[in-house]
């Protein structure tokens, strides 16, 4: 089993697509378990987020397995093949699992070192396993994918420079009105990113924040906690039209803001311009919105031209992390070349014991006379002898230095102690002794 990886990202695909390829907003669980259906596709993860989609799958036969899953994304999308394709990123193997550890560690965020992400690989982990999706390989990848995640935080300063991108969204709004003192503030959601937006718009000293979700509870307890006031989500277009800024972030599939709202919000007379702030995606606001005269449209893209800033002065940090990932990418490739040798260790040791069993049934007769005692000291010593005979080759087995070594070590032992003949003798002896019963 090797790891294979496809998907789109901010660094290959424009937020127009990347909505449809979108998971979040569903259940990224129940995609998983549709997706494991597939003859190729034997365990997966589904990893979604407001920057990526991808799928994460072990494969014997990548091709097959790829075609699998690109098939899969068409179907549950109903989204032609032709438009993703071209903005479609595959790694297989040791890029694969650099790739997953680089996005633990938030090597890939378009905001370096956001701390957001690793939850996020947590939580998309969980809802595979969840729904028996994942085999050994995933297990142990992702496993060690948050220990990567955890060590960049704790070993480098990567994450203090780091800002979430609703921290952004609010530097946006900072920037657009120097400051922030008197503004009012429209936040549409309550989600967990909505929260930290709140947050972040209290502690710039915002006048007024209004919060509106489709939950009136949630939206009642985000205003609370931000000393905020909440508005009933019928009334969205009059909370639009007091709004000097808008920060949208909700989990819909489709836009909630259309061009009708806005128009009708403004009107035709309203003298200061309305900026909303789309943090979202799939997109909550209707793109054509921001081709209203005096309403001026961000989406999610738009502020990574804001956060190239983010990683300047940082390198060093980076490249700390960059070296932990190198590390622990040798580490995992090191295991799974270890898992390689596993058949041939165990069809060795079962060659050794089998001669050693052979060898007892044939001294029987002049074992029989020793005591019980001399009886289990004589068998302890033969397997205390094969257990250090075994030892060594095990462990040079196990820490060759690649693949394509290990093969041929392993054909090599295959062939010197015909463990394949070994293995039929057994096997054969044990339909024999079951036909017997």
């Amino acid at each position: 089993m090797n790891l294979l990886l496809l998907g789109v990202s901010h660094h290959t695909a424009p937020v127009e697509l990347r909505e449809k390829l979108d998971f979040a907003s569903g259940d990224v669980g129940a995609a998983a378990q549709e997706l494991a259906t597939r003859a190729a596709v034997p365990e997966c993860v589904v990893l979604s987020t407001c920057n990526r989609s991808e799928i994460y799958v072990s494969a014997t036969d990548a091709e097959r397995t790829r075609d699998d899953v690109i098939a899969f994304l068409s179907d549950f999308h109903q989204l032609p093949r032709e438009i993703f394709l071209p903005h479609l990123f595959v790694r297989h193997g040791r890029d694969a699992v650099a790739h997953l550890f680089r996005v633990a560690a938030g090597l890939e965020s378009a905001v370096v070192g956001e701390p957001q992400i690793l939850g996020q690989v947590k939580d998309a982990f969980q809802a595979a396993s969840g729904r028996r999706c994942v085999g050994p390989l995933l297990e142990r990848v992702f496993t060690s994918s948050f220990g990567v995640g955890k060590r960049v935080r704790t070993e480098t300063a990567i994450g203090e420079g780091a800002v979430s991108v609703s921290f952004e969204a609010v530097a946006i709004a900072r920037k657009i009105f120097d400051r922030l003192d008197g503004r009012r503030v429209l936040v549409i959601g309550a989600g967990e990113i909505s929260q930290l937006t709140a947050q972040h718009l209290r502690s710039n000293g915002v006048g007024e924040i209004v919060i509106t979700s489709r939950t009136a509870a949630h939206a009642d307890d985000l205003a609370n906690a931000v000393g905020g006031r909440s508005v009933p989500w019928g009334d969205i277009t009059q909370a639009l039209a007091s709004a000097d800024i808008v920060i949208t972030a909700t989990g819909a599939p489709r836009p909630i803001v259309n061009r009708a709202h806005v128009e009708a919000a403004i009107g035709r007379h309203r003298a200061d311009p309305l900026y909303i702030i789309d943090i979202a995606v799939p997109r909550d606001v209707e793109p054509s919105v921001g081709d209203i005269e005096q309403v001026f449209l961000y989406n999610i893209d738009d502020l990574q031209k804001f956060v190239q800033k983010n990683v300047s002065g940082r390198g060093t940090e980076v490249g700390h992390a960059e070296r932990i990932v190198s590390e622990e990418v040798v580490r995992f490739l090191a295991w799974q070349r270890s898992r390689g040798a596993v058949p041939t260790i165990v069809a060795l040791r079962r060659r050794f014991y089998g001669i050693r069993e052979s060898e007892l049934q044939r001294l029987e007769g002049k074992l029989a006379g020793l005591s019980p005692e001399a009886r289990e000291a004589f068998e302890d010593v033969t397997r205390l002898i094969i257990e250090k005979l075994l030892l060594e080759p095990t462990a040079q087995l196990k820490a060759l230095p690649d693949e394509e070594t290990q093969v041929v070590y392993t054909e090599v032992i295959n062939r010197l102690f015909r463990l394949a003949d070994s293995e039929a003798d057994s096997s054969s002896e044990t339909r024999s002794s079951a036909k017997s019963k």
